[in-house]
């Protein structure tokens, strides 16, 4: 183990040039207590330990959390963890596979890995849930045989044990997933972590409305097949490119400066492409045609920015003192260097020891059908005729070419066939095979089953259009409803002249549409207990008073219905 103890990181005071003060210290930890108070040196407050990605083991004297633990590969066997995490120490693993807690930021592969958690984290566990419009990530986790759960209220703080408190932030956009991304604040009573993942959050002011951050987990590289799964040009394609990689560090910028924590720790990306196929899309040399540069690039941003970054690989442990912070990593200085300056050979090594599982897991990818075309067109066709407004947004024909065999998805009409050649606006090439396993399998979102593997090409005639990857990412009603609401409200804003009606829910009268972002509750509406919830972002109101649990400025009319009321 080598470590590194550095300068004050934790806490806040006036004097910014002190961390935490002796008095917090003495505060935190005399409770109680009467007589005299021996000095504290330096005590360990919180510790944050990496374990790929976006996973992090955070411990506290009132318990641990483990975050988004993903070891397998995710995406049909494309994404790998960069830097590898399969040679943990036991003692580590040990620690990940026993939490108190379990927190899962959204239901994407590099986030809930579905295979290897029911093998490994003790279902004893306390499963904390974001506040979700639907309880979809909580429905998958319970099959997984995790009954202990905490569904939270987006950005209230709760209490789980002792000092230690959480507070998990959601956003509920389709773009986020139709179930929606998360980030979570962790506090000690004294530090304070945010593990933003890759969750964008438009509140910039919430996660840091908790307190002073001592450490900010951020995604800073790409999570997206965009822009090189698209047929252009290589001058084109290096354009837009370094847009992309440009946009990815001004967004995590931004979420830096505004969050002002003591350390940022770049994570939750890049990830490692081991297959032949997409080995071109790791960033090496930095001339490659991807969008996946790696820690090194954002550690250099952050210094030119005169903020302080720590540099972490699986293993490597950060402690939160009273008197700094210290890093460890499971390896030295050197060997840590060598992942990125050495990093051809580096992945090499590590698909000469992944490539045998990724080439059996393709084996098990579905043969081709004779009904694919009739399995679609009755699974979509309703889907379809959920969501005139989501139609109207794309008005055109996407062709999804399965091999040899093409199918148009006809947004105008509603219909799902095979293609006649006729003018289309979108298309994509895939491997019939995979196109035969999401179906059977039945997946409701073709972005997190499908596109996220970047094993397709795609075309369009025309600018991106993001109601087109919303109707795949919507293949179930659940999700359809949400889709065409958010197409409705950015289409159609007025509403259609709804938002002065009544509806009856239960016992209620109430108005149709929800005073947080006008959704319709006549879709979104569900009695629970003693409130109302809208569905849509998850948004509860007291049924007696009206008044919302999430912000007290929110209020629902709301009153019981007369028995002749119908």
């Amino acid at each position: 183990m080598y470590s590194r103890i550095r300068g004050r990181a934790t806490g806040r005071s006036t004097d910014d040039s002190v961390g935490l003060g002796a008095a917090e210290v003495t505060a935190r930890f005399s409770h109680g207590q009467s007589g005299p108070i021996a000095t504290i040196t330096s005590l360990v407050l919180m510790k944050a330990t990496s374990i790929g990605h976006a996973g992090i083991l955070i411990e506290t004297t009132d318990g641990s959390i483990v975050c988004d633990p993903w070891f397998l590969p995710a995406f049909r066997g494309s994404w790998c963890v960069f830097p590898r995490n399969d040679q943990l120490s036991s003692d580590l693993m040990a620690r990940i596979e026993n939490p108190d807690y379990l927190y899962i930021s959204h239901i994407h592969g590099d986030h809930l890995d579905e295979l290897w958690l029911p093998d490994h984290i003790n279902r004893e566990a306390t499963v904390l849930v974001p506040g979700f419009p639907t309880d979809e990530l909580e429905r998958r986790l319970r099959a997984l045989g995790f009954a202990n759960v905490i569904r939270t209220v987006d950005g209230q703080e709760i209490v789980l044990n002792g000092d230690l408190r959480i507070a998990i932030h959601c956003e509920t956009s389709i773009t986020d997933g139709p179930g929606g991304d998360s980030a979570i604040v962790v506090s000690d009573g004294i530090s304070r972590l945010v593990n933003q993942n890759d969750c964008r959050t438009t509140d910039l002011g919430s996660l840091r409305s908790h307190g002073p951050i001592d450490l900010h987990w951020i995604q800073y590289s790409g999570a997206i097949w965009y822009p090189m799964v698209y047929d252009e040009t290589p001058q084109v394609m290096r354009e837009l490119v370094d847009a992309k990689v440009e946009s990815q560090f001004t967004r995590a910028m931004r979420y830096v400066e505004a969050l002002d924590a003591r350390c940022v720790v770049p994570s939750a990306g890049p990830p490692a492409f081991l297959d032949p196929d997409l080995f071109h899309l790791n960033m090496i040399t930095g001339d490659e045609l991807s969008i996946f540069p790696d820690q090194r690039s954002f550690m250099t941003l952050l210094d030119a920015s005169n903020r302080e970054g720590i540099l972490a690989i699986p293993g490597t442990e950060i402690e939160l003192r009273s008197d700094g912070y210290s890093v460890t990593h499971p390896i030295d200085d050197d060997s840590v260097a060598g992942i990125f300056n050495e990093k051809l050979e580096y992945l090499r090594r590590y698909q000469a020891d992944w490539l045998p599982w990724i080439e059996e897991l393709k084996t098990t990818w579905a043969e081709p059908t004779d009904d694919l075309i009739e399995t679609l067109a009755a699974w979509w066709e309703p889907l379809l005729a959920m969501a005139p407004t989501l139609r109207k947004g794309i008005d055109d024909i996407c062709v999804v070419h399965a091999g040899d065999l093409a199918i148009a998805i006809d947004f105008r009409d509603g219909t799902v066939r095979g293609w006649a050649g006729e003018p289309d606006g979108f298309s994509f090439h895939i491997d019939r095979r995979l196109v035969e396993t999401v179906v059977a399998e039945h997946a409701v979102d073709w972005s997190n089953s499908l596109f996220l593997s970047c094993r397709f090409k795609a075309w369009r005639s025309g600018p991106y259009n993001e109601f087109v990857y919303n109707f795949f990412k919507s293949l179930s009603e659940e999700r359809m409803r949400r889709t065409e609401a958010e197409a409705l409200r950015k289409l159609d804003p007025d509403r259609g002249g709804i938002a002065g009606e009544e509806i009856r829910i239960g016992d209620y009268i109430v108005e149709r549409t929800c005073p947080h972002r006008r959704a319709d509750l006549s879709v979104f509406g569900e009695i629970d207990g003693e409130n109302l919830v809208c569905t849509l972002h998850g948004w509860r109101f007291n049924l007696e008073t009206g008044r919302c649990v999430n912000a007290d400025e929110q209020i629902l009319r709301v009153r019981r219905a007369e028995s002749s009321e119908v």
